[in-house]
């Protein structure tokens, strides 16, 4: 997450960033969503369905604040995620990549049931210029009743508040 090296960024910046957030959601271009605690007070964290590969993958990715990683908000969304853009979206295929040293990240996409397909090798610039590796994790649409996201109760609402899941 590139924007995450900016921080802490000036909120008139954080402004513009969650305007462009919510205008690629709006025209279906990419779609973040923020963890938040239970009253939405605070914070807890961030996630998306990113559209980058193309029209029929969807990839999951996330970010929790260190003062609230190891309690299951990451594998929780990500499980949510998946059932959307399996059920809401419609895609065959849903991806989480991760660098191969992302021990928390690469244990979410066990947690979910996602295959290993490979190591892309140093197919990624860091924002201080080095390359890395990236490990490509994958579910398909038709494993969704063996995936253990099947069992979370997941609720979809569209921009007028119909239920869309």
């Amino acid at each position: 997450m590139p924007w995450a090296a900016a921080e802490p960024e000036p909120i008139e910046q954080k402004q513009i960033r969650l305007r462009q957030f919510r205008g690629r959601f709006d025209l279906g271009e990419d779609f973040i969503y923020g963890i938040f605690d239970s009253s939405e007070e605070e914070v807890l964290g961030g996630t998306g369905l990113h559209t980058r590969h193309g029209p029929f993958i969807r990839e999951i990715g996330y970010w929790v604040a260190t003062k609230h990683t190891k309690k299951g908000l990451a594998t929780e969304a990500a499980s949510a995620l998946m059932q959307v853009a399996f059920r809401v979206d419609g895609v065959p295929r849903v991806e989480i990549r991760c660098e191969p040293d992302n021990v928390a990240s690469v244990g979410v996409a066990k947690k979910l049931g996602m295959k290993l397909e490979g190591t892309r090798r140093q197919d990624t610039v860091r924002p201080d210029g080095s390359v890395r590796d990236t490990l490509v994790f994958s579910a398909l649409k038709a494993e969704l009743d063996e995936l253990p996201c099947r069992n979370l109760s997941v609720q979809a609402f569209g921009a007028v508040g119909e239920r869309l899941l």
